[in-house]
Parts: structure tokens; C-alpha cells; sequence
């Protein structure tokens, strides 16, 4: 068991926060995380108010005690009326995103929720800490989906942003197993959110030839694209070439947003179209070769970052 303030914080057996991703993280996803001992999230970022409690209500039949919760993106056009769901059917645990904290924190904790905000700057996890989270997430440019435009990698950034505060910080962007997490605690990280590497897992819904092409993906099949826009992390493909085309000539906004389309991340990583379809994800899909349970996985990764830590060896 590794203790920090995240897991006393969340109730947890291990610091390990499974990232709220669009179209992968639904309730079968973060339920099986949180029974592992790890804290679940359901990604609300690609739902209609209705169906994020659709999901809430579907997680807490099966796993009512749970240390599980929502990811939500300020920004969101739904997030005003997804906050009030979340207040509703009593979520205990919300990670915000895409925006300032301060809109929603007040009125989130006075409920008894507990709220972290993911950010890519130390100066912005201040900021953070001033508008009252419990905790912050700080996530490297090697992450996947939407990225911070300052590019500061994960091995940068965490012990800048431990420096900077005093609420426990959690690292992303680049973590996958063991090894990365122990990195992470060793730079004064008290857990880890950890994003790609469950999007490849039996309970992600991602679709089948997405979890392919997660299997098969090179090291540097991945690039950041849509920097006029929000900055992405994608695999390359046709749609993506087109994209990066357009902006190695200039291209505006609005020829950008003519480009993308509609629902683009629904086609690629929900539909399973690997060459029209917006495929977000890290760097380190790369290194993935297999699709495990949920479960086995927060078992492996915080197995072998407690071997690391008290000195020994991986299997």
C-alpha cells in the first residue's frame, strides 16, 4: 500500500486517478478502477447532461461506496447543467478541467465534494490553490487530447509545481505502468493520473479498431496539431494530415474548424474510423502491447512502483 494525501484524501488504496477521457471513460471503465482501489473517473466531456447521469446512476448501482467521480471540462456548452446533475445524484469526487476552478470549486465543495483541476503550469497550479481545490493535477505535454501551449513536459513541470504549492500534487502526461508512477512520487508527485494507458483496457469503451491501433502505434506515431485552436495530441492518419497541411500553410481558425468538422473524436475513437476520425492520445501509446482488465492493470502499476521504491527489482 502506498499512503500519501491523495489517498487519504480520496479514500483510496493507491494514488493512482484514472484520466476522465472523452468517448473512453464511461461508468463500466471507472467502476472497475475504483473496485481495484484506484479512483475512477467517468469522462463527462463527450456526454449530454442526460446521459452523464445515465452513467452516474449506472455506477452507483454497481458500485455504490466506490472512490469514483466526474470529469469535467469548464468549458463544456453543458457543464452549468452537468454541475447541477453531479450536485443531484451526490458525486463525491469531480476533476475540472479546460478553465478556471474558481467558477464551480465554492460551490462544489460546499456540498462536501472533493475537486482537483488539471492545468500544465506551475503558476497556473497556483492559481489552483488560490481558488480552493483539494488538489492539483499538473500534466506534461506528453499527454494526449488537449495540451497546455507552454509545452512543458511532465519531468519538468511536476517538481516546479510541488515547489509552487501546498495541496497535493498529481502528476499525468507520460505515466504509464510502475515505473513512471514511482518517477512521479520521487519528484514529490503524492499520485498519478493516468490517461492512455486505460483507454487500452477490456472496460474502455473505445472502439475495438481504436484499442488496435492503440496495439500497433510506434513511438512517434503520435504529433500536437490544432495549435490556433486548443492544442491536441493525435495519432497521425489521413484526416490529421490534412489538418497538419493546412497549418504548415497558414491556414486561419475558421478554415481549421471547417476541416475538423463535427464530432470528430466521436468518428475515430467511438465509431472506430482510424483515417477520418480525431484519434487523441499520449506519447506512450507506444509502449502499449496488450489490452487488460481495469483492474489488473491498477494492480500491476502499483505493485511495481512499490517494488521500485523500497529498493528491488520488476518481475
Amino acid at each position: 500500500m502506498i499512503r500519501t494525501r491523495i489517498t487519504d484524501l480520496f479514500g483510496v488504496k493507491y494514488p493512482i486517478i484514472q484520466g476522465g477521457m472523452i468517448w473512453v471513460s464511461g461508468w463500466r471503465l471507472a467502476a472497475a478502477v475504483a473496485k481495484a482501489g484506484a479512483v475512477g473517473l467517468i469522462g463527462a466531456g463527450s456526454m449530454t447532461p442526460e446521459l452523464l447521469r445515465e452513467h452516474i446512476r449506472k455506477i452507483k448501482k454497481e458500485d455504490p461506496q466506490g472512490a469514483w467521480g466526474v470529469n469535467l471540462p469548464i468549458f463544456f456548452q453543458y457543464a452549468e447543467e452537468m454541475v447541477s446533475i453531479i450536485l443531484e445524484e451526490g458525486v463525491k469526487i469531480i476533476f475540472t478541467s479546460g478553465g478556471s476552478p474558481k467558477k464551480y470549486t465554492h460551490r462544489l465543495k460546499e456540498q462536501g465534494i472533493k475537486v482537483a483541476h488539471v492545468t500544465a503550469t506551475p503558476d497556473l497550479a497556483v492559481k489552483c490553490e488560490e481558488a480552493g481545490v483539494d488538489a492539483v493535477v499538473v500534466e506534461g505535454f506528453e499527454a494526449g487530447g488537449h495540451n497546455g501551449r507552454d509545452e512543458l513536459t511532465t519531468m519538468v513541470l511536476v517538481p516546479q509545481a510541488v515547489d509552487a504549492v501546498k495541496i497535493p500534487v498529481i502528476a499525468a502526461g507520460g505515466i504509464y505502468d510502475g515505473r513512471g508512477m514511482a518517477a512521479a512520487l520521487a519528484m514529490g508527485a503524492e499520485g498519478v493520473q493516468i490517461g492512455t494507458r486505460f483507454a487500452a483496457t477490456i472496460e474502455s469503451s473505445a472502439h475495438d479498431h481504436f484499442k488496435q491501433a492503440m496495439l500497433h502505434a510506434s513511438p512517434t506515431d503520435t504529433f500536437l496539431i490544432l495549435r490556433k485552436l486548443i492544442p491536441a495530441r493525435v495519432i497521425k492518419n489521413t484526416w490529421f494530415e490534412r489538418v497538419f497541411e493546412a497549418e504548415k500553410h497558414g491556414a486561419t481558425e475558421e478554415e481549421l474548424l471547417r476541416i475538423i468538422g463535427e464530432k470528430r473524436t466521436k468518428i475515430g475513437m467511438f465509431d472506430g474510423d482510424l483515417e477520418e476520425g480525431e484519434l487523441q492520445i499520449g506519447q506512450t501509446v507506444g509502449a502499449i502491447r496488450d489490452l487488460p482488465s481495469a483492474g489488473t492493470l491498477v494492480l500491476d502499476i502499483a505493485r511495481d512502483c512499490e517494488n521500485i521504491l523500497r529498493g528491488g527489482v520488476l518481475r
